[in-house]
């Protein structure tokens, strides 16, 4: 066995597709998108589950532009062909030349997230094999492998119905949330476009998404979202010293919505409404500290970049579309005739204009409090105005968290080698999701030597990993690598613990800077880790032998850093310390000028 860490990729655990495999191997695989934004950010997780099916083959996905532009960087996608169902592909001429560019592709399967006949009939005529969806919009016939639709009468979300569909194929557990990425390149153009309408790089910025595509009954009241953002930006403001900026988004058409919220404002206003495109929209919405918006597209995309949202539901279903895994910021009041699902509003309105600032404002607040700069709205440890001079939303961004696993994020059972043996102690994720909030990069590190005893399986660990990464992206914490060593003790690998190879295989993979890092474990082990490779040590006492741990680390001299009973204080302590490292470079820096 090779003496190096085991390293873990993004990706789901592969699968044997059993009922569409039992016909051949499937090499070329088109996948028919979701026409709307919100719905293919709440489809991504599906992508990634289809990739884990079939992780050799060439996924296409067919996507009319908004979502093509979308959807063109995800890792889990080969390619993405432009559907131009207004353009070139108009009509039932264009839908006949459509299926015949597919038809030369010779595609093995076809995968239709995509609801309505029309998306079964172009499979067919494109002369695809396997042809796989939901029995819906009366397209049973056209679909070579139908799916039967979840029972009505169970109300789930969005992104559970999408990647039930795959469980056919092999996908199980709970879906990851949603992620969306942007290039360096595009970050850095928005920065610049932020730069020329007078916001610095260290300012913060708070979003508003006035306006809804769907129709105006998803709306919440112009001067309603002014004085919220005036109220949430006046609040950042005290508590941190930073400079906060206003973005208002919008679609073409949504302009004068947009000037309607920027003229009630006081402070520095960009108006993006229908000046952007979707990409550059997504670049956007990634600065910000937070979204305010109603039940919209820009919604979904900013919980899939981990910006925390705040969302005005109305005729609209919050349980099938809030924003996954941030079901908390939804604000709504409920009304006897909501959700009607209706565009315009026939009677008066009621269950928006019943939704007040001070509701809003206060989500808004409970939103923010993972923010390590809000230190009196969320109670914990943070920085204050006198001392942050950080030029950075996030003061966590260059520091990195290592983590054991058993004793430490979840109980220890013994050996665990099935994700339903699998549990994570109480508050882990919500802990860790104030540091990844703050900016912080969280790696697993852990010995497993079960592998090596014949306890489990690379793919059943790998399996328990998945549902490890799933909790916590759930919770706003998505890790960022998982290692692990696969050895048995006796063969004297350099990577089992206190051995540092994992931790240097994460720097050399992450561009980690080891002087600021920090090390949460339950075991001596792990201080010795944390030690040798110069990180800071946490000793959490949630394992099963942490008295004689503690007891252990005395009789060496070798005491952690910090001491904390969950790892709720452990985040706490970490913020504290680098609120002392911080504060300590500055009275560095006075006392040499």
């Amino acid at each position: 066995m090779s003496d190096q860490p085991r390293i873990e990729n993004y990706h789901e655990p592969a699968h044997h597709a059993s009922r569409v495999t039992r016909h051949g191997l499937i090499h070329r695989v088109l996948v028919r998108a979701p026409n709307w934004m919100g719905d293919a950010v709440m489809c991504e997780p599906a992508l990634r589950g289809l990739r884990a099916c079939f992780p050799s083959a060439e996924i296409v996905l067919l996507a009319k532009p908004m979502v093509a532009e979308l959807l063109s960087s995800q890792p889990s996608l080969n390619r993405v062909v432009v559907y131009e169902d207004k353009k070139a592909y108009a009509g039932l001429s264009g839908k006949w030349a459509l299926a015949g560019v597919l038809r030369r592709e010779r595609f093995d399967l076809a995968v239709l997230f995509q609801n309505a006949f029309e998306a079964a009939l172009l499979a067919w005529l494109a002369g695809i094999p396997r042809r796989y969806g939901y029995v819906t919009d009366g397209r049973a016939m056209l679909l070579t492998d139908p799916v039967a639709v979840p029972d009505r009468s169970a109300v789930v979300h969005q992104v559970r119905y999408y990647w039930d569909l795959l469980k056919p194929l092999g996908v199980t557990g709970e879906p990851p949330a949603p992620q969306l990425s942007v290039t360096a390149d595009e970050e850095a153009a928005i920065a610049g476009r932020l730069k020329d309408a007078g916001m610095a790089p260290a300012d913060m910025l708070v979003g508003i998404n006035p306006g809804s595509t769907y129709g105006g009954a998803k709306r919440w009241l112009p001067d309603r979202f002014a004085e919220t953002a005036e109220r949430v930006c006046g609040t950042i403001e005290r508590d941190t010293g930073r400079s906060v900026s206003v973005a208002i988004f919008g679609g073409k058409g949504e302009e004068e919505l947009g000037y309607a919220v920027a003229e009630r404002l006081t402070r520095r206003t960009i108006l993006l409404s229908g000046r952007t495109t979707i990409r550059e929209l997504m670049a956007a919405t990634k600065r910000c500290a937070v979204l305010l918006t109603n039940d919209t597209g820009p919604m979904h995309v900013a919980a899939a970049f981990g910006v925390p949202v705040v969302a005005v539901f109305g005729p609209t279903d919050w349980r099938t579309t809030a924003p996954y895994g941030q079901e908390q910021g939804v604000v709504r009041q409920p009304v006897e005739c909501a959700p009607c699902l209706l565009r315009e509003c026939p009677i008066d309105h009621r269950c928006m204009t019943r939704v007040s600032v001070e509701q809003v404002y206060d989500a808004a607040v409970k939103q923010l409090s993972g923010l390590s700069g809000l230190s009196r709205l969320s109670g914990d440890v943070g920085f204050s105005h006198k001392t942050d001079q950080i030029d950075r939303t996030d003061p966590l961004s260059s520091f990195t968290v290592f983590l054991d696993r058993d004793g430490t994020l979840n109980p220890d059972p013994g050996y665990i080698g099935s994700p339903d043996q699998f549990e994570l102690f109480p508050g882990v994720a919500e802990a860790l999701a104030v540091l990844k909030r703050a900016g912080a990069r969280l790696v697993v590190v852990t010995n497993q030597s079960g592998i090596a005893r014949g306890k489990f399986t690379v793919d059943q660990l790998t399996a328990v990993h998945d549902k490890l990464r799933r909790l916590l992206a759930a919770a706003g914490a998505p890790l960022d690598a998982v290692y692990f060593c696969p050895h048995h003790p006796d063969e004297g690998c350099r990577c089992r613990k206190p051995g540092t190879a994992m931790v240097e295989q994460a720097v050399q993979d992450l561009s980690l800077d080891l002087s600021r890092s920090y090390l949460v474990g339950d075991q001596s082990r792990d201080m010795q880790l944390a030690r040798r490779v110069g990180a800071k040590s946490i000793l959490v006492t949630t394992g099963a032998d942490s008295a004689h741990t503690l007891r252990e680390l005395a009789d060496d001299e070798a005491a952690p850093d910090a001491t904390a009973r969950s790892l709720r204080e452990a985040a706490d302590w970490i913020l504290s310390d680098v609120q002392a490292r911080h504060a300590s470079r500055i009275t560095h820096h006075g006392a040499s000028s």
